[in-house]
């Protein structure tokens, strides 16, 4: 999760702004996308000189009025070695978790005696951004986990995709579906069909799995699968080969499955 940038003073805003993109697209692509935003000044006792410490102070500044957001000034609370930004996420019920964070660092750079050549030929040090994205990797997916309480977006869930035989009939067609989804790059269970259809929609309703497709004779026969969504509902009839295109497409760009398939209209006929 951490990396370190090297580059040059005037390079250093734009660095910082091409980290903090990085930053919200990740924890916007898991559902965090409410953040308290601190800038983290130079504390009492630190290394480098006053001019860098102000350069550098001024570049994050600079990067968080790119982006736009707001922050609040922690002075004296940055690194002894440079000024930080530290993004603090918002989970479901508001309770702050402090995960991402880029920090500057004038220290490395000299102890590990770091020099380019600069513009008028005289050798300069360069600075370290230090950058992390999600913090702890563990405590980070501990809050994802408790933020969403377990029901995790499509492309999270440990399983995407539940086929839900109607009879045994249809269990090898099933395992059939099931490698074709697995070759697609989803993760799918087979029930093993053991209940009743409203007791296995139920089970994996409870169990949290996204999508369910139902499978009986018919759908063996015409090669169409009957999908539910554990959020919106039925879906209508897809294709096995149209589902997993579209399954594929939700969990690369990871948004959930909201096409619907085609709907059987029933046509009562009335007696005159």
């Amino acid at each position: 999760d951490d990396a370190h940038i090297y580059c040059l003073p005037e390079q250093l805003e734009s660095e910082i702004v091409s980290v903090l993109d990085l930053t919200e697209k990740i924890l916007t692509r898991f559902g965090f996308d409410k953040y308290d935003i601190m800038l983290s000044t130079r504390p009492e006792k630190a290394v480098g000189s006053d001019q860098i410490w102000e350069a550098a102070t001024v570049a994050l500044e600079g990067a968080l009025k790119t982006k736009g957001w707001e922050y609040g000034i922690d002075e004296g609370g940055g690194a002894f070695y440079g000024p930080k930004i530290d993004v603090k996420i918002r989970d479901a019920i508001g309770r702050q978790w402090q995960c991402s964070t880029v920090q500057c660092d004038f220290n490395l750079p000299e102890r590990f005696g770091l020099e380019y050549v600069s513009a008028d030929g005289t050798r300069e040090q360069p600075i370290m951004v230090h950058r992390a994205i999600f913090g702890s990797l563990e405590r980070f997916f501990g809050i994802l986990t408790e933020n969403c309480s377990g029901d995790f977006p499509f492309w999270l869930a440990p399983t995407q995709l539940k086929l839900l035989p109607v009879t045994d009939a249809v269990q090898d067609y099933c395992k059939e579906i099931a490698k074709k989804a697995k070759k697609a790059g989803i993760r799918v269970e087979v029930d093993r069909g053991n209940e009743r259809l409203a007791k296995q929609i139920r089970n994996a309703e409870q169990q949290r799995v996204p999508i369910m497709a139902v499978v009986g004779m018919k759908e063996m026969e015409t090669g169409k699968l009957a999908i539910r969504s554990r959020k919106l509902g039925d879906l209508g009839s897809f294709s096995v080969d149209d589902l997993m295109s579209e399954l594929a497409d939700c969990a690369a760009d990871a948004v959930e499955m909201t096409k619907m398939g085609e709907v059987e209209v029933h046509v009562e006929e009335k007696s005159e």
